[in-house]
């Protein structure tokens, strides 16, 4: 899977995550240990999650983050 972070918001990229997993809110927030709340607030974009927080999923679902140079 690869997500160019630069393209998406942030709570785009957890749905994206979340719906190429085949998961419902619920059994992603149960998998990544968080609230369907939670989810669901940071999903619609009413919150915002911590970078830590996309490690722990990253590490979860077995997915790797790119960070290329950036441009000058």
């Amino acid at each position: 899977m690869i997500i160019r972070a630069n393209t998406y918001k942030p709570n785009e990229i957890l749905k994206f995550i979340r719906q190429n997993s085949n998961l419902t809110q619920k059994e992603f927030a149960d998998k990544i240990g968080k609230s369907y709340a939670w989810q669901q607030s940071n999903e619609i974009g009413r919150a915002n999650y911590y970078f830590k927080d996309l490690l722990d999923i990253v590490e979860q679902f077995n997915l790797e983050i790119i960070i290329q140079e950036k441009k000058k």
